[in-house]
This record gives C-alpha cells, sequence and structure tokens, in this order.
C-alpha cells in the first residue's frame, strides 16, 4: 500500500468545511464534489473511503440521517445499531490489513464537519511508536497518495469482506 504523503491543505480543508455543505449529507446525494468510494451501505448506515486518508484503510462511517451528537441524538437502539456497524467495517478494515491496532473516533464540530461520523484507521505493522495513535491521525502529518487503482482494490476487498456488491 502507499505510504507516499503530501501536505494537507488546512486552509481549504477549513474552508469547505466550515462553509460548504454537510459533506456526509452531500455525498448521500451524489454531489461529485463530495464523491468518496463506498464500502458499505444499508437502510440506516454508509460507509466509506476517508478521501485525505493518515492510513491506508481509513474508513468514515455515518448514519444518513443528518444527525450531530452522538450521545443526545440518537436513542439507545439506534447508538446500538451504529456501533454495531463500526465493528463490523472495523473488523473488515482488520481482515483486510491486518493492523498492529484499529483506531475508532468520533471526530467533527459543531462548527464544521457536525455530520456525526466515525473514523476507523487500522495500523499498520511496524509504524515506530512515536508515529503511531494521534500522531498517525493527524492531517498535519500529511496525508496519503492514495492512487485511484489502489483505492479501488482497497475497496473492492473491503466490500467482499463485508458481503457487499
Amino acid at each position: 500500500m502507499t505510504t507516499d504523503r503530501q501536505p494537507m491543505d488546512h486552509e481549504a480543508y477549513e474552508t469547505r468545511a466550515r462553509s460548504g455543505p454537510c459533506f456526509v449529507c452531500a455525498f448521500l446525494e451524489g454531489d461529485p464534489d463530495y464523491a468518496h468510494e463506498t464500502i458499505y451501505e444499508d437502510d440506516e448506515t454508509v460507509a466509506f473511503l476517508d478521501r485525505w486518508p493518515t492510513l491506508a484503510s481509513k474508513v468514515l462511517v455515518a448514519p444518513k440521517a443528518h444527525v450531530e451528537h452522538v450521545v443526545r441524538d440518537l436513542d439507545e437502539p439506534a447508538y446500538t445499531r451504529l456501533m454495531l456497524t463500526v465493528r463490523r467495517v472495523a473488523l473488515a478494515v482488520e481482515s483486510v490489513i491486518e493492523p498492529e491496532r484499529t483506531y475508532l473516533l468520533s471526530l467533527g464540530s459543531q462548527q464544521g464537519n457536525a455530520h456525526l461520523h466515525w473514523h476507523i484507521a487500522g495500523l499498520p505493522p511496524g509504524v515506530p511508536y512515536r508515529q503511531q495513535q494521534f500522531h498517525a491521525l493527524m492531517t498535519e502529518n500529511g496525508v496519503l497518495r492514495m492512487p485511484s487503482d489502489e483505492t479501488a482494490a482497497l475497496a473492492t476487498r473491503l466490500r467482499q469482506v463485508l458481503n457487499t456488491p
């Protein structure tokens, strides 16, 4: 898998996140400016490859409904269903890349990227300790240049494990 990093344009990203449409809703509506490679979808959730991955296997999982707060906006059954999907996708990531550790985070802010989403990131074996954890997830340390054929192949392998078309 690709390990070549490029700098992240944080100003452009922030402008897009704070003044553009909700990235998950725009993606689900088919806006080509917000296209992502879908790896799993059901009636309530969608999982897709991160457009700016810091680790090659980085996947996002989001409810299809525009939910902003993981704790207060979901009742217990909806939260449980979402977390079971996060687990299912994380297990698929583990099956495909066999990471040393799998990171799960819910990020976003009322100031940008407000739509609830979970980040699933498999840390490859052998990454030096100082480059793990938050360091491995920070776009300030660069994002991977993932050729489209490599992205498509990863998505295909994840869909096969998840048994989705």
